[in-house]
């Protein structure tokens, strides 16, 4: 298509809006001799409503980062309470793992079939019918809360007697509770208790499939209607914005955890607990409400926007005035850009609206196969699928790991990830993008810089596997060699007393270090609560298991080494910014490593592989590696339920193991392409031996590619 003067109109590319344009010439001239380019023209009914705040596309740009970044927060929300959903409703790592995902299987199933719908639809109103159907996920999310039980962290206490006062304590057989397990299980229960469960999966599918055509549909928006040359800023400022969404979930997290869960329905004397307590629950469910009303908000102004907008006819001032400075020739190159887009729009990603739904599903599995035979870009997409299910699992499980490994709260894990992790993480792609942009990376290099940053963030792992505390001593069910644990000391000791099978009220023995599953497990008869403002720290006296008849304090025993948590952070935030360093020239290698025409949807395959093979399953891979290594579970109606107790050193190898294993793939993958592109330089150069310095054409379809096309 050829480019016409300012003068002249230039027919729309896109349906209407060119039949429409074509019957105005005369109303499309640029006032300021600003250059128009195709698609400038807009319909007699759009120029009409053009001073409408919802015919400015800075103000769309606006509102979808806004939006991205909600949506983002109410997705990684659940990540920061894993731990306590899993205490709140007796489920497994395993299976809070398998709920963190569900919320990609329905984000994978319905987003390949984005490129047919693309431009079908009226996007912008679509966006915000994702953005309600995220925000009902989130509603649905919190819905347990109201419909099940209040929380009660002594279980085996009367409903009518207020919670942990004698339940707890030594008493004679004939005087103890009768066990409420046989009439607390009831079907009935059970069914309720699958209920609960099934509500937080669908709420997670609904929320997946929610955030189908957000992402998508706003990229794509933008880049119809924005000036060519304020496109990719547009973008960068979206994407820059959007990435602080997740740490802003671990944010949200730290706070909300730090309520009781039953803020709202507290019982009349209130709690004698504390946020250190292992049975402490927080107000998991307030985020939730609280990111669903954000969503919502955000999503309003979508319904507003027209399905078509008069293109952008201005370049931004600053960004004409800095690109000036950047380069001296960029202005001619991207003059041509609308010339070349044409040239663009021939592969599969373009020609699908033309195609029915059945021919797009024939069609597809050919050029997906076609794609995953270039070696390049297997290998690019192993790579950062290692990685991807790395980021998956640390995600998940870093703040149940930091609670259980260095005995720090869920509100104090969350805050620590969102001020070391994240930050680095945007630092690092950051860092990558510049170093790419400004050294003029070629693949070659780009290989290099993403075999570096493998192998330095693998480095930086080792010393984690050397950085936790101990297993505390569990009187009855952790045995550290060496350690004369109290019922060895005092055999018999807790004989007379009648402690409930699955009672958990752990109390702990200063004097000794030593950690008793309840009061009555280490003999002791009575209860004493201090008065305000420390009426939390409740202590047990005439302890029959503890040396001279002492005292234990209510809750576990502190750790020894609480202070390593915070080299252990930084440690794990350099590691996430050196990982991240590869983000930008891997994915420059996947642009490059493939036809033109087939781009668009190659990148559209990269992220749904990343979805299938590392966003699902890294979590619930992880889930079941913590579960190997529990030591006591708590018991609900003969189930497993929740785990009470880990090995603390067999959960460090473990966890790590898996985050070191996954970065050892990437780094093999990169080493990889590294071999694969030195092997084709060497043919490229036996081939072309009369040119002293041919040009690496190492990824390119064909021959007639120029040196240039590397450059980024």
């Amino acid at each position: 298509m050829m480019r016409l003067p300012p003068s002249t109109s230039a027919p729309a590319e896109r349906g209407s809006v060119g039949e429409e344009a074509q019957m105005t010439d005369k109303d499309t001239k640029s006032p300021m001799g600003t250059e128009d380019t195709p698609g400038d023209v807009a319909s007699p009914e759009s120029q009409d409503l053009q001073p409408s705040v919802f015919h400015n596309i800075k103000f769309f740009v606006l509102c979808h980062s806004l939006l991205q970044l909600a949506q983002l927060m109410i997705s990684g929300y659940l990540k920061s309470s894993i731990s306590t959903v899993e205490k709140r409703f007796g489920l497994s790592s395993q299976t809070s793992g398998m709920l963190a995902a569900f919320n990609e299987v329905g984000n994978t199933a319905l987003i390949v079939f984005v490129s047919y719908f693309g431009s079908r639809v009226h996007r912008p109103r679509l966006i915000g019918y994702g953005a309600i159907l995220v925000a009902l996920a989130g509603l649905l999310m919190a819905l347990p809360h109201f419909i099940s039980e209040p929380y009660r962290y002594d279980s085996t206490s009367p409903v009518d007697t207020p919670q942990d006062f004698e339940a707890s304590l030594c008493q004679p057989a004939t005087l103890a509770p009768a066990p409420s397990n046989g009439s607390s299980c009831s079907s009935y229960t059970e069914a309720k208790h699958l209920a609960l469960v099934a509500i937080m999966f669908t709420a997670q599918t609904l929320l997946g499939v929610g955030s189908v055509p957000i992402q998508p549909f706003g990229i794509s928006y933008i880049d119809d209607f924005a000036h060519n040359n304020n496109s990719p800023l547009y973008l960068g400022i979206l994407f820059a914005v959007t990435m602080m969404g997740p740490g802003m979930a671990y944010g949200l997290g730290g706070l909300m955890l730090s309520f009781y869960v039953d803020i709202n329905r507290m019982p009349e004397g209130g709690i004698n607990l504390t946020s250190k307590d292992p049975r402490w629950v927080g107000a998991w469910w307030l985020g939730f409400l609280i990111s669903a009303g954000v969503v919502a908000l955000a999503a309003t102004p979508y319904f507003f926007f027209p399905r078509e907008m008069p293109k952008e006819k201005h370049e931004l001032l600053f960004r004409r005035r800095v690109f000036a400075v950047v380069s001296k020739g960029a202005d001619s190159s991207l003059e041509q850009s609308p010339e070349e887009s044409p040239k663009k729009r021939d592969g599969l990603a373009q020609i699908a609206p033309d195609l029915t739904v059945l021919q797009f599903i024939k069609v597809f599995p050919g050029v997906l196969l076609r794609t995953l035979r270039h070696p390049i870009f297997l290998l690019v997409v192993l790579s950062q699928v290692c990685l991807s299910s790395m980021a998956a699992g640390m995600a998940t499980f870093l703040p149940k790991f930091l609670e259980r490994q260095f005995s720090v709260t869920a509100s104090y894990a969350n805050v620590l990830i969102g001020c070391f992790s994240f930050p680095s993480a945007i630092v690092g792609i950051i860092v990558g993008g510049i170093l790419v942009k400004r050294l003029h990376l070629g693949p070659m290099h780009c290989s290099v810089l993403c075999l570096l940053g493998a192998l330095s963030c693998l480095l930086l792992s080792l010393p984690l596997f050397f950085m936790g505390c101990p297993t505390h001593h569990i009187a009855g069910i952790i045995h550290q060699p060496g350690a004369q644990l109290a019922l060895e000391r005092f055999p018999g000791c807790m004989e007379p007393c009648s402690c409930p099978v699955d009672n958990f009220n752990p109390v702990c023995d200063t004097s000794a270090r030593v950690e008793f599953l309840t009061p009555c497990h280490a003999g002791c008869a009575n209860r004493v609560v201090p008065e305000a403002p420390d009426k939390s720290q409740v202590l047990y006296t005439n302890c029959s298991c503890v040396v001279g008849g002492g005292t234990v304090s209510s809750g576990s025993c502190d750790s020894a080494c609480s202070h390593l948590v915070l080299p252990f952070m930084l440690l794990i935030g350099l590691s996430a910014a050196l990982a991240c360093i590869t983000h930008t020239p891997s994915f420059m290698l996947i642009l490059r490593g493939v036809k033109k025409e087939d781009k668009t949807l190659a990148v559209g395959i990269q992220f749904m592989l990343l979805r299938v093979l590392a966003w699902m399953p890294s979590p619930v891979i992880h889930g079941s590696a913590i579960d190997t290594t529990c030591l006591h579970w708590a018991r609900s109606c003969g189930r497993r339920a929740v785990c009470r107790y880990y090995d603390h050193d067999l959960l460090r190898n473990r966890f790590i193991g898996l985050q070191f294993f996954f970065k050892t793939g990437s780094l093999v993958c990169f080493a990889l392409i590294l071999a694969i592109l030195r092997q084709q330089d060497k043919d490229e150069g036996t081939k072309v031996v009369a040119c002293p310095d041919p040009p690496q054409q190492l990824l390119l379809s064909g021959p007639e590619k120029k040196l240039e096309e590397f450059r980024v």
